[in-house]
């Protein structure tokens, strides 16, 4: 390229050169002969520069581009980097969850019911029950300990149709499967059956406190809330099965009714513990209702907090209680606590001595209103001859050992 530069500019000064030749002398001509060098030679540097110059510019420029775009590309490497560590710790965290649930599965379902088996069996009740025990204290902690004891099983007409109900009065008893409802815990033990807990060992109330384990009890506060109890059929009348020697607390959801077969279900020979056959009724019964209110009474339904300190314990539940009262505080033997147990919607208050004698104060006819089933109770029209042909009977004020 300079060399090209040079001819032209050669080829320009041809004619001044030739020119010159013939006017001046030799020295003359070499004098300008060295300034055209010096000329083209400046004009060459200008050149170079001028072009280095524009291609430092271009570079400059490229560079610029070239830093521009590999910050926007370690800007973007970055965002996929960790783009790619988050899905990969979500993946993660989903295998960690996946191993847990089938971890639990695996140890929530026997291994005896298969792999396949499903985690739980949701199931609705077929029936509740109306019974003579408003609230859970005072009931019967076992069946057929109060005979005069009566309930009314009402199945859902929807679910169970009468033709399902025939022939069950052909048997003199039949097993009740039934869910203790009124377990404080049993919301979150359907919600969170992983997070429930129940107590290995609980209170035996024949042990004065002792403990078992709950499987080896009949505890209401069971891994599985359900309860097995057996009844003598009465009668059936429509969709109502009319039972007796009842241990169900009014409202109580049922399951499932089956016949009680004794030819199975009565096993000859069967052993229990030493502990359970301990004597723990305090007093005789007799006959309809004041039969009811004695084998109540006889079975001490009180706690065993209520045993040790009757005057400090004040116990309310609903519209059945056991409570001391305030006017009666004073004193110190545990006559001065009076007890209250609802039966057939009737309030009764006893007390207990010294020498678990139960001495029978009153009973009064308690408000169809603040009762849990107004309907059952003011199915029953002659509460008050009851009340009054029972409480007016001496035996009845006070029975001993």
């Amino acid at each position: 390229m300079l060399s090209g530069i040079l001819i032209i500019k050669f080829r320009i000064l041809d004619p001044a050169i030739t020119a010159l030749m013939t006017t001046t002398t030799l020295s003359e001509l070499t004098k300008l002969l060295a300034a055209a060098f010096t000329i083209t030679t400046a004009v060459t540097a200008l050149i170079s520069l001028t072009f280095a110059f524009f291609s430092v510019s271009i570079c400059r420029r490229r560079w610029r581009l070239l830093s521009s775009r590999i910050q926007e590309l370690e800007a973007s490497l970055e965002v996929s980097l960790e783009k790619a560590a988050s899905e990969r710790r979500g993946r993660v965290r989903a295998q960690q969850d996946l191993r847990k649930a089938l971890v639990q599965q695996s140890s929530d379902i026997p291994r005896i019911m298969g792999p396949g088996s499903p985690a739980s069996y949701p199931m609705s009740p077929i029936g509740l029950v109306k019974s003579c025990f408003a609230t859970r204290n005072g009931t019967p902690r076992q069946p057929l300990l109060v005979p005069h004891s009566r309930a009314c099983l009402a199945f859902d007409s929807s679910r169970v149709q009468a033709d399902a109900l025939d022939g069950l009065t052909e048997y003199s008893h039949c097993w009740v499967l039934f869910v203790f409802h009124l377990n404080t815990d049993l919301e979150k033990l359907w919600k969170q059956p992983s997070r429930s807990k129940f107590k290995a060992k609980v209170r035996v109330p024949r042990l004065e406190g002792g403990k078992r384990g709950v499987l080896a009890t009949r505890s209401p506060h069971r891994p599985c809330p359900i309860g097995l109890s057996v009844a003598k059929i009465e009668a059936l009348e429509g969709h109502a099965l009319m039972l007796s020697g009842v241990d169900l607390v009014d409202g109580t959801p049922v399951l499932d009714v089956k016949p009680y077969l004794p030819y199975s279900d009565s096993i000859q020979g069967a052993t229990i513990p030493n502990w359970f056959t301990e004597k723990i009724s305090l007093y005789a019964s007799m006959d309809a209702f004041q039969s009811l209110i004695k084998e109540v009474l006889s079975c001490d339904i009180r706690s065993l907090s209520q045993r040790s300190s009757p005057h400090h314990v004040i116990i309310e539940g609903g519209n059945h209680r056991c409570s001391l009262h305030p006017s009666e505080k004073s004193g110190s033997g545990p006559t001065n606590v009076i007890y209250h147990l609802i039966l057939e919607g009737v309030d009764i208050s006893y007390r207990i001595d010294e020498r678990s004698n139960v001495m029978v104060e009153k009973a009064t006819l308690v408000s169809c209103e603040s009762l849990p089933d107004k309907d059952c109770y003011k199915r029953l029209p002659r509460r008050e001859n009851v009340v009054k042909k029972c409480f007016n009977i001496e035996c009845l004020s006070r029975y001993e050992n």
